[in-house]
């Protein structure tokens, strides 16, 4: 609901006049088949779908309230996940952050069928800017809560897309400039723009690096490497 973020809105002046209304919906733990489901679960991993509806909360575009993920126990690493788009379009802002600092911004722009790896210790927000319903699909391990309390403390994201484009979010000091890369579809990992990777199910060890990011860090700089 609008109002369950309400400290990562932007435009204040907008809303303090809205009335409370449904913002995106999510749907966890999704799966076909009862033996589908028991993969899933055996491999410690889980398939949501998120909706968001075209809008704008006031001068800004509709957004998830963005999170970080924890770190796997044992490492200094944090769990990753990937999402593919399945209708509409959708803006991911990716933030890392070391000692409390801003290091790295990194805005990915996804169509349908695109697939996008958020690497680890990466917070992210996804943003639907344009006039249709965004529909997306990720694979996540089912093992862990998200983190919304350091976004939500920062008043949103390290930059807020509106109308007029980004502008940095004057709560945090000394944000890079954004670097725009290429959506992640990768056939090594399974990942072929327009193939649905609902279907890993059937080949479930490519999604190993959900559960165990620290031994694939080859892929990870691959990634932030790309393409920009």
């Amino acid at each position: 609901m609008l109002h369950d973020m309400d400290e990562v809105i932007h435009d204040k002046t907008w809303l303090g006049t809205a009335d409370n209304f449904e913002l995106y919906y999510m749907y966890r733990d999704m799966y076909k088949t009862k033996a589908e489901s028991n993969i899933i679960k055996k491999h410690n991993l889980r398939y949501d779908i998120t909706v968001i509806p075209p809008g704008m909360l006031g001068c800004e575009y509709m957004k998830t309230a963005g999170h970080y993920h924890p770190k796997v126990p044992g490492t200094d690493i944090s769990y990753t996940e990937v999402y593919q788009v399945l209708e509409g379009e959708a803006t991911y802002l990716l933030q890392k952050t070391d000692g409390g600092k801003v290091t790295d911004v990194v805005v990915i722009k996804a169509q349908a069928g695109d697939n996008v790896i958020i690497p680890p210790d990466y917070g992210h927000i996804t943003i639907n800017a344009s006039d249709k319903a965004l529909k997306m699909a990720n694979w996540v391990c089912g093992d862990f809560a998200s983190v919304y309390e350091p976004i939500k403390k920062l008043a949103g994201g390290a930059y807020y897309l509106l109308d007029t484009g980004f502008i940095q979010n004057p709560k945090y000091d000394d944000v890079p400039p954004i670097r725009y890369l290429e959506p992640t579809n990768y056939p090594e990992f399974g990942f072929v723009k327009g193939e649905d990777m609902y279907g890993l199910v059937d080949d479930i060890e490519k999604l190993k690096f959900l559960t165990m990011p620290q031994d694939f860090s080859h892929l990870f700089e691959k990634i932030l490497k790309n393409i920009g």
